[in-house]
């Protein structure tokens, strides 16, 4: 087994959610979850199909957002591994959308965060071993700190 560190391209003001499923119409079910629970979502999102063909299958309504997770989903080559890249939106608008889909079997991340994923291959294919999200803690958080926090969380609008 070989492994390798994969690190996501995006633009800094880019979310995303990798996951992974187990069928083929993964990409049209994300496409109607995503528009359906956030009308104003712009995306791209890759599916790495891992049987038959075997073709990065792609959607989105945003073209260079869907040109960067296809990109994305070819670079990772885990099998069954979706990324979905998103503006307009924070993934806590889409998130539990997304885990009810019936396809989905789980979440690595939903992140804006640089993200390099950790990948195992062997002679059968590519699998994802876990995720690095960001960076490690600089100490515990102050007073001063849960106060941004507070106000942070209500100038976005996630809290009264």
């Amino acid at each position: 087994m070989e492994t390798k560190v994969v690190k996501i391209k995006k633009p800094e003001d880019v979310n995303l959610i990798l996951g992974q499923s187990h069928f083929i119409k993964t990409v049209e079910d994300l496409y109607e979850t995503l528009v359906n629970n956030c009308p104003n979502i712009k995306f791209g999102l890759g599916f790495v199909e891992s049987s038959g063909a075997c073709k990065v299958r792609s959607e989105g309504n945003d073209p260079e957002l869907k040109k960067l997770a296809e990109e994305n989903a070819l670079e990772l080559g885990a099998g069954h591994s979706f990324i979905v890249l998103i503006k307009n939106a924070f993934p806590i608008n889409v998130l539990n959308a997304i885990k009810a889909v019936p396809e989905v079997c789980s979440i690595y991340c939903a992140t804006a965060n640089s993200v390099e994923v950790i990948i195992a291959e062997t002679d059968s294919g590519r699998g994802i071993l876990g995720v690095i999200d960001g960076a490690k803690p600089k100490g515990i958080e102050s007073p001063d700190d849960k106060q941004w926090r507070h106000d942070f969380l209500r100038k976005i609008g996630y809290k009264l």
